[in-house]
């Protein structure tokens, strides 16, 4: 049921039906309310300078826009970077760290599926996952960190930060309940927008390539994967966060006859410890040298 109503809030918000594009129109009027309480959320917010260079990585709208691979792209660039997210899907509460600057502390569980793909690919980097975005900021500033990547973090107005910006295409441009917009593009709110092929290419490989692939994942809007699959036997998908179990892979190895499951790196994370035929959708950004030097830029001013 939860896989369901998951899959038809997406469609709602990036591929509505005609009943859908109806419903939207007479929940307009909590859409003005909802988006008039962002408003106010945000004029009120005073941005605190948390004296470290905060680099934000985020977007307008609810769902998956590409996030995890940008962040971790731009940690490459520094030598003692800090992560710090909210921790979707995970087991856990408060503050949690997630990996040190020597070692993974914490199962995927605890962590999160993102938070635990940043740990186990960003060997130099600081992982924290907290609702309270601050105080990880300050404890990684304690742990003597150059920078801090915030995941989804633009709307956190109280924290003083560069705000970069994933632009999303969707056909519905209206707030919460109406839309997917969680706020708009504030006036005087300072931001850098990032696009594909402008902003960053995306370079996609295979590992583990198999005869017959069972494309399996747990990922906000799957479609989006459909331009960088090969071919598969099946496509079968799961509400964003997912965690799975190794009955129902098993399920799916019989039932579709594939020799292994397709995954992202986010899904591997939690299916690697049931040792199953697996290949690896593996994404990397190539970051345009503006953007490169942009980042730069301010973290070096923040620094001085």
């Amino acid at each position: 049921m939860k896989r369901l109503i998951t899959f038809w809030i997406e469609g709602y918000f990036y591929r509505p039906t005609v009943a859908q594009k109806l419903l939207s129109f007479f929940l307009y009027p909590l859409s003005l309310l909802y988006c008039f309480a962002a408003w106010i959320r945000y004029v009120s917010s005073t941005p605190k300078d948390f004296g470290i260079p905060i680099v934000s990585v985020g977007n307008l709208t609810v769902g998956g826009s590409g996030k995890t691979p940008l962040v971790s792209a731009l940690c490459a660039l520094y030598k003692k970077p800090a992560i710090v997210l909210r921790g979707y899907g995970r087991k856990s509460q408060g503050l949690v760290v997630v990996k040190d600057d020597s070692a993974i502390v914490c199962d995927v569980s605890h962590s999160g599926d993102e938070a635990m793909l940043y740990a186990q690919t960003l060997s130099h980097a600081v992982v924290i996952v907290s609702e309270k975005r601050q105080s990880a900021i300050e404890l990684a500033k304690s742990m003597g960190c150059e920078v801090v990547f915030l995941d989804d973090g633009y709307g956190k107005h109280s924290i003083q930060k560069l705000d970069l910006l994933i632009d999303v295409e969707t056909p519905n441009s209206f707030c919460l309940p109406s839309g997917p917009y969680r706020e708009r593009l504030w006036s005087g709110k300072n931001v850098i927008m990032v696009d594909e092929n402008r902003s960053f290419i995306r370079r996609v490989q295979v590992q583990n390539e198999t005869s017959k692939m069972a494309l399996v994942t747990a990922i906000a809007r799957p479609q989006r994967l459909d331009p960088y699959l090969p071919e598969v036997v099946a496509k079968i998908y799961f509400e964003d966060h997912h965690f799975f179990m190794i009955e129902e892979l098993e399920a799916i190895l019989k039932q579709t006859g594939a020799t292994s499951l397709l995954v992202t790196q986010k899904d591997f994370v939690k299916i690697a410890p049931f040792n199953l035929s697996l290949s690896l959708l593996a994404l990397e950004l190539e970051l345009s040298p503006e953007l490169i030097d942009t980042v730069r830029e301010y973290v070096h001013a923040k620094k001085d």
